[in-house]
């Protein structure tokens, strides 16, 4: 399972874009989606995001 940026919280500033090995992540609506058929999991997301809007999986 992917991990997954809460839209609510998200403030579309784009670093966690920036930081993905994958290029899984994109602009949606205003805000930051992860593809969840290409995301490896990896938490690099998680570690740049400012707000901490993003869940890993397990979460």
């Amino acid at each position: 399972m992917a991990h997954l940026i809460q839209k609510d919280e998200c403030t579309n500033c784009g670093a966690c874009e920036e930081v993905c090995p994958v290029e899984c992540i994109s602009e949606v609506d205003e805000k930051r989606f992860i593809d969840p058929d290409a995301c490896i999991d990896c938490g690099a997301c998680i570690e740049v995001c400012p707000v901490t809007c993003i869940l890993a999986p397990e979460e």
